[in-house]
Parts: structure tokens; sequence; C-alpha cells
């Protein structure tokens, strides 16, 4: 089983995304985004802090922002995987690599090497695996640049990914609708 799990911000696709590796003996909880360290953001620590405490006590949590190898690690291993989101992800790619501020091209090469290569471990190596992201196409477009890029980038992340899986799901206002 391979599912993306998309929707808004606070629309419960986390929680989904979590119910349905409720029952998987062993999961790789791969959290991409800014650590409590790195971000002292007292309202990123609480979401973090709630994430973990819903989680059941046998979940290891992988923070790392390699997306392929913590895949090809937590399926060799023979965990489910889920991944926390797509959306920090690529935030985080977008900071390491100084992409904000590069051309549309040279943004878009740079996530698609590594999409394809989190891509290629989804197509080659078996176990379950939820990857979870934001949809933010579907309303307003950015008054900034950044915020398009960032727009784009996800979209084609998310379309790829879903080529890779079994199912998408959208959730919406706590509502799962299978696509």
């Amino acid at each position: 089983m391979r599912i993306l799990v998309t929707g808004g911000v606070r629309s419960g696709k986390s929680r989904h995304a979590e119910s349905l590796l409720a029952a998987a003996p062993s999961v790789a909880y791969v959290a991409p985004g800014p650590t409590v360290e790195e971000e002292p953001d007292p309202d990123w620590a609480a979401r973090l802090a709630s994430h973990r405490a819903r989680r059941p006590e046998g979940w290891r949590t992988v923070e790392s922002r390699d997306l392929t190898g913590a895949l090809a690690e937590g399926l060799t291993n023979g965990d489910a995987v889920m991944v926390d989101c797509l959306g920090t992800w690529l935030t985080a790619v977008m900071d390491s690599r100084q992409l904000w501020e590069a051309t549309s091209e040279m943004a878009t090469a740079a996530v698609s090497a590594l999409v394809e290569d989190a891509a290629a471990v989804l197509d080659q190596q078996g176990g379950d695996v939820v990857l979870v992201t934001n949809e933010v196409g579907l309303g307003v477009v950015p008054a900034h640049r950044s915020g398009r890029l960032f727009r784009d980038l996800l979209g084609l992340v998310n379309q790829r990914l879903a080529a890779a899986c079994d199912e998408v799901h959208l959730v919406i206002a706590g509502r799962v609708l299978k696509l």
C-alpha cells in the first residue's frame, strides 16, 4: 500500500494518515521539517508535541530531510513508513539549496531530481508508505515570487509522488475522499 494524503492546513490529513498505519507492527515516522531546536517558535513546538503525543508508542521518529534515504532505510528495515509532510520537506530543500531566489528552471531541476530519487525507491521497494502533503494551489495566487515558486514546486512534487502511489486521499474538514 502506497498512499499520498493531501489536503489543506488543519484538514485532518495527518490524523487520517496515522490511522492508515495504526495496525502496522512497526512504523518509521519521517519528520522532514524543522525541529524545535532549529525553529524555537512556541506554536511550532506545540504542534510537534501534539503530533508526537497521539502516535503509538512503537512508532520510531526519524528526523531527516533525506527523503530518499529515510524511505529506503525504513522499507529495508521492514517498517511501514509515514512521511509528514512533503511541504515541510520542500521548504527544507529550498532553504538548504538556496532555491528561493533561483530561477524557476533551476529550482525545478533541483527538486525534480530529488523527487525522482524518492519515487524510484517507492517503485522498487515493497512495503507500506503513507506520504502526507499540502494542497496549496486551490485558491489565491501568492503575491510574492517565493510563494508562487513554492506552490508550483509542491504541485510538481505532489503529482510525481502521487503517480508512484496506489491511492491518493484528499482530506477536507476531516472528511476523506479517495481519488
